[in-house]
C-alpha cells in the first residue's frame, strides 16, 4: 500500500497539473470507486462540476483537493489506485474508474484502480480538513507535528514500537516498508516495547523516520510493481536505497550479517540480527 512519500509524490504532481482549474465534468465508470460517497454518482458529479480545484492537500496517506465551494474531494490510493494526469487523446486505461475533465481543455485527471480498494467521496464542508480524516494524526513532516505529544502518546501505548509507528492515530503516513527502515537505522527491534524508552531514543528514532521518509519523497517513493506511479505514470527509485525490507537472507549493509523476516500483523518485518537484536529483558532502558 502506497505509504507518505508515494502520496506526497502524488499530491505534488496534483497540485501542479490541477489547482486552479475549474471542473468541467465528471465521469463515474465504476460505482466502487466512490462507494464511501453515499449519495451516488450522480450527485458525486453535480457538485463537482463547474466548482475550481484551489489547491491538493495531504493528511497521512489520504489526499483531500478543496474546492472553491467548501467542499473537498477526499481519496484513498488503497493498494492499487492511481491519479494520472493524461492528455484527453490518451487511451483509457483499463482500470480506468473516475474521470475529471476541465473548462481549459487541458489535460484530464484519472483515477485508476485495478483492485479497487481505494476510492474517492466529496467531505461537505471539508476544503480545511474533511472531518472523515480528522481523527487521523499529524504525519513527522508536518510543521505542527509534535514530538513531545509523540512521546507521551507513544508512552501511554504501552505496546510494541513497530506496532506504534504504524498506529495512524499517534503518527501517520509511516507504514510497513517506511518502519522498517527508520528501526534498522535506529538499531531498534520492532519488537521492542514503547515504555522501555527514553526520551532522546525517542528522538533519534523520529530523526531516522523523518530522514527515510525525506530520502523517499527525494525520489518519488518506492515502486515495486507498476500499481504505484507518480501522476505522469513515473515509477519511484527509493527501492534501490532500502536497507531492510524486501531483502531477507541478503547482507546487511552496515554489518554483513543476513537480513531476517518475521511474520507481524499478517505481513512481514524485515531487520538485522546483530543491528537490531531481539528485545530479551523488558523494562530496561534504552
Amino acid at each position: 500500500m502506497p505509504e507518505l512519500p508515494e502520496v506526497e509524490t502524488v499530491r505534488q504532481g496534483v497540485a501542479r497539473w490541477v489547482a486552479g482549474r475549474r471542473i468541467a465534468t465528471v465521469e463515474v465508470h465504476h460505482p466502487r470507486a466512490i462507494r464511501r460517497h453515499l449519495p451516488g454518482a450522480e450527485h458525486f458529479a453535480t457538485v463537482l462540476v463547474g466548482r475550481t480545484v484551489l489547491d491538493a492537500c495531504r493528511r497521512g496517506k489520504y489526499l483531500w483537493l478543496p474546492l472553491d465551494s467548501g467542499d473537498a474531494i477526499v481519496g484513498h490510493l488503497g493498494m492499487s489506485g492511481q491519479l494520472l494526469v493524461q492528455p484527453a487523446e490518451a487511451p483509457d486505461e483499463t482500470h480506468l474508474r473516475v474521470r475529471f475533465t476541465f473548462d481549459d481543455d487541458g489535460p484530464q485527471l484519472r483515477f485508476v484502480d485495478q483492485r479497487t480498494f481505494g476510492g474517492l467521496a466529496v467531505s461537505e464542508g471539508g476544503a480545511a480538513l474533511p472531518a472523515e480524516i480528522a481523527h487521523i494524526a499529524r504525519d513527522p513532516m508536518d510543521p505542527e507535528f509534535s514530538d513531545a505529544d509523540f512521546l507521551a502518546g507513544l508512552r501511554r501505548r504501552r505496546t510494541e514500537v513497530k506496532r506504534a509507528l504504524l498506529d495512524q492515530t499517534l503518527i501517520s503516513g509511516v507504514g510497513n516498508i517506511y518502519a522498517d527502515e527508520a528501526l534498522w537505522r535506529a538499531r531498534l527491534h520492532g519488537a521492542r516495547q514503547t515504555d522501555t524508552l527514553t526520551g532522546p531514543a525517542v528522538g533519534r528514532l523520529l530523526g531516522h523516520v523523518r530522514d527515510v521518509l525525506g530520502e523517499a519523497i527525494k525520489v518519488g517513493g518506492t515502486s515495486f510493481d507498476a500499481l504505484y506511479v507518480n501522476v505522469n505514470g513515473e515509477s519511484g527509485y527509493f527501492d534501490r536505497a532500502l536497507n531492510v525490507y524486501g531483502r531477507e537472507g541478503l547482507p546487511c549493509t552496515r554489518c554483513g550479517t543476513p537480513i531476517r523476516r518475521e511474520p507481524f500483523m499478517n505481513r512481514s518485518s524485515h531487520s538485522c540480527p546483530r543491528c537490531q537484536p531481539r528485545p530479551r529483558v523488558l523494562g530496561r532502558r534504552s
